[in-house]
């Protein structure tokens, strides 16, 4: 057997022997305590809050397009704005296009790399150094073409754990992307709906501004008939002028709300308008399924446990640098003194062996790395469940929120219709000139703040919602994440 088999018999034994030692720890998902079901809306609750988040069993989770549960044509048409405008969603979809390239790249190790560099050198030796008359020409030309390929097998499994780190990466980024995507569409929903409020709220006023207008003239008319006082009329202008004020300074509210969804549509604040229109308080079924169902419908949950797999495979990384490495080398080409037998057959030319290497001493280097990798991987732990123990926390929070909004609309809705019966008698008490003046403006007051804060209460209930549905993921899930396949295919 020549040289040469004996060379590639030897490594192919070594591949065999140690190919699949894969130095990372075996992964399992981290555990996490996960409750039966959520305590903030039990079905025992359903009958004192209308029903209106009460969903179907069947229908547990949302699909789709989460913001069109909401049947509202114009933020349907924004949040479709959001998906192909808005810039930090672009730059989320790049860093996960980064990532899938990095996946790539890490697979390009597994095969070997194959360099060429062909080449013409006239070389004139000094006459000095000669040292044999077969040089008494003094310049020779040389004609190379090498071909030099080197490849390192996957001994220890650092390439494979490079790869699944790679990997894991790559499906964080992209849950990373739906994370921001599923923000972005909410901060939306949340500030199209502060801007609805905020022109029912000037509805409201503007309403009230004409009732108060009204009554000014009236109480100027008996001023002039001597029935009223000057005082009535100073303070019906004071309560007039004193709303109109706060019609006009919800203006300032209005126009940040709008740059802000000029700004999250991807478009110029000075070319970016919303048409008024009051808020239609319609919060709808919103289905919150089992706690344990958020772990596979939250991305932010999804990309802190792909990066803990990504912890885990970088320990494997780390741990094979305590290993041996093998690299075969080979090269091939032909060389030649003319360029008339440059290809041919004796000008041929080849070698190939293995190398083995291993470092001796570093001074408790590989040592450290490792260690990093371990307290790297700890921390990804810690964190994956901070973000599902948080994800919790989210979506009880909003559960709670409309319960209580639920019930505290009933009692704010019988306290505006309280107040309107006030006023009325107030009104009457006056014309009758049993009651002063004050007393009207009194019930004016407390029946506009009543009004205002049910506008104030249905908006927060529309948001609540909203925010419900970005503690459950929107409509994403776990098993949409880009399998290794798809994360490699063109």
């Amino acid at each position: 057997m020549s040289v040469y088999w004996k060379t590639l018999a030897v490594s192919l034994v070594c591949l065999v022997l140690l190919k699949g030692c894969d130095k990372a720890p075996k992964y399992k998902t981290p555990t996490v305590a996960t409750p039966p079901a959520f305590k903030e809306l039990t079905p025992a609750d359903f009958k004192e809050t209308e029903g209106w988040k009460f969903a179907r069993p069947n229908d547990d989770v949302i699909r789709g397009n989460w913001w069109e549960i909401f049947n509202d044509p114009q933020l349907n048409a924004l949040e479709q704005q959001v998906n192909i405008s808005n810039q930090n969603i672009a730059a989320a979809d790049a860093n996960f296009r980064l990532s899938r390239a990095l996946v790539k790249e890490s697979r390009s190790q597994y095969f070997p790399t194959v360099t060429t560099s062909p080449s013409i050198v006239l070389q004139r030796q000094s006459s000095a150094s000669r040292q044999s008359t077969i040089l008494a020409r003094g310049v020779t030309t040389t004609y190379q073409l090498p071909f030099d390929a080197t490849w390192e097998p996957d001994l220890w499994g650092r390439i494979r754990n490079t790869v699944s780190a790679s990997v894991s990466e790559a499906q964080a980024t992209a849950a990373d992307l739906e994370n921001v995507r599923l923000s972005v569409e909410a901060e939306l929903a949340f500030d199209y709906y502060q801007i609805r409020a905020l022109d029912a709220q000037k509805a409201l006023l503007d309403s009230t501004v004409a009732a108060f207008q009204q009554a000014l003239d009236l109480t100027r008319v008996r001023f002039q008939t001597g029935i009223a006082s000057e005082e009535d009329v100073s303070q019906a202008e004071t309560q007039l002028k004193t709303t109109q004020a706060q019609a006009i300074d919800l203006g300032i509210q209005r126009a940040q709300l709008e740059h802000a969804i000029a700004l999250l549509t991807g478009q110029p604040a000075s070319v970016f308008s919303l048409s008024i229109e009051p808020l239609k308080a319609q919060p709808p079924a919103v289905p919150f399924g089992l706690p344990s169902q958020l772990l596979e419908r939250r991305p932010d949950v999804a990309a802190a446990e792909r990066r803990t797999a990504e912890a885990n495979a970088q320990i494997g990384v780390a741990k094979a640098a305590f290993y041996p490495s093998l690299t075969l080398n080979g090269s091939v080409g032909f060389e030649a003194s003319s360029i008339a037998k440059w290809f041919t057959w004796p000008a041929r030319f080849f070698s190939l062996g293995p190398t083995l290497s291993q470092t001796l001493f570093d001074k408790g280097r590989r040592r450290a790395i490792t260690e990093q990798a371990l307290a790297q991987y700890d921390s990804n732990v810690a964190t994956y469940r901070q973000t599902v123990l948080t994800a919790f926390q989210e979506v009880e929070d909003n559960l709670a929120a409309l319960r209580i909004l639920s019930r505290e609309l009933e009692q704010q809705d019988a306290a505006v219709t309280s107040a309107q019966r006030t006023l009325t008698l107030a009104n009457e008490r006056y014309s009758s000139g049993i009651d002063s003046y004050l007393n009207v403006i009194t019930a004016q007051t407390t029946l506009l703040a009543n009004q205002r804060t049910a506008v104030n209460l249905r908006m927060q209930q529309m948001t609540a919602s909203v925010e419900l549905i970005k503690a459950l993921g929107g409509s994403w899930n776990a098993s949409q994440l880009p399998t290794p396949k798809q994360l490699t295919s063109k």
